[in-house]
């Protein structure tokens, strides 16, 4: 899919103008400020190559990049920069790469799904005019939307983990139910350390570009700014990670104490079963001289004397509170 967008020059100059391109000369026609390519097929990189002069390789996403190559400079003055971006679903959140390329003062954007930061940048430089100047505050913007989207899906773990708190510090909690939590807390995790990948990245990228001076005054601070945001969101996921090994915690102490009170059912049984077994045993001898084995009582005698040798310890056991 190809998305090309210009800037409104009119009245609300500084708003984003999304055009419609079904063909290399629907875009010879227009001059844009950014062009988003989502998983574009071989005929739409043929025409970014035609009408800017841009070779797109096909593995300019790829995962295998060298670290340093992932924000760079060439000589003839295309800036390219590799950004992951996040993407927060209840199915399978995950990190997906973006790669950006600014050239001849258009920025390019190449990505092999959509992605929430790129729809909530579109919705806002359609609707708010003097948004966007150039392509560097495109690209800036982006950043700036990542960062606040990280922030909500912050919150999301917040909101989770408090339901979790809920379940396992207020209520019995079963096996079952430590499991569910379990489940829930490893989900957590994982979002919150996706979360922290994703901003360390864009405070490199960010910091790359502040570097390479290609922002103005104002554009440095709005960087500095995306900067200072993040840092707060560094010590939030500090703050999450110390809350979910908590709740891990938490919740494991639960299973063992639940797997300790069985344990202690088979520990108790197993005690109160020995005095019967040892008069069974006796009774069991095979010698001679045992009074009451000729008795017509003996028998009902055993069986009354093992009864009571097991109700004697249960009542002990059950008055000190060990088998609750």
């Amino acid at each position: 899919m190809l998305n090309v967008f210009t800037l409104d020059k009119g009245r609300l100059s500084g708003r984003l103008l999304q055009e419609e391109i079904d063909s290399a000369a629907d875009l010879a026609g227009v001059q844009p400020i950014w062009v988003d390519l989502e998983d574009p097929t071989a005929e739409e990189i043929g025409w970014i190559a035609g009408r800017f002069g841009l070779h797109i390789p096909g593995n300019i996403v790829d995962d295998d990049l060298e670290e340093s190559a992932r924000f760079y400079e060439e000589d003839n003055g295309e800036l390219h920069i590799r950004s992951d971006f996040l993407i927060d679903d209840d199915v399978t959140p995950r990190n997906v790469r973006v790669a950006f390329i600014l050239h001849n003062n258009v920025l390019f954007s190449v990505h092999a799904e959509d992605l929430p930061v790129f729809r909530l940048l579109r919705l806002r430089a359609r609707r708010i005019p003097a948004l966007i100047e150039d392509a560097k505050d495109v690209l800036l913007k982006l950043y700036d939307a990542d960062a606040e989207y990280s922030a909500d899906a912050l919150e999301g773990i917040y909101d989770a983990l408090e339901q979790v708190s809920a379940r396992v510090l207020k209520q019995d909690v079963d096996d079952a139910a430590a499991g569910e939590a379990l489940t829930a807390i490893a989900k957590e995790e994982d979002l919150n350390g996706r979360i922290r990948r994703n901003v360390m990245d864009t405070r490199r990228a960010v910091s790359f570009m502040m570097r390479s001076r290609m922002l103005n005054a104002e554009q440095f601070e709005e960087a500095r700014q995306i900067l200072r945001d993040i840092d707060s969101l560094d010590s939030h996921t500090a703050f999450l990670f110390d809350k979910i090994n908590f709740l891990m915690d938490a919740t494991v102490g639960f299973i063992n104490i639940n797997q300790n009170k069985i344990i202690k059912i088979f520990s108790v049984a197993s005690v109160a079963l020995l005095p019967p077994t040892l008069i069974a045993s006796i009774y069991g001898m095979n010698f001679q001289h045992m009074p009451e084995l000729q008795q017509p009582w003996g028998y009902p005698f055993a069986l009354a004397l093992m009864v009571a040798s097991v109700a004697a310890p249960l009542l002990y056991f059950r008055r000190k509170g060990w088998m609750r």
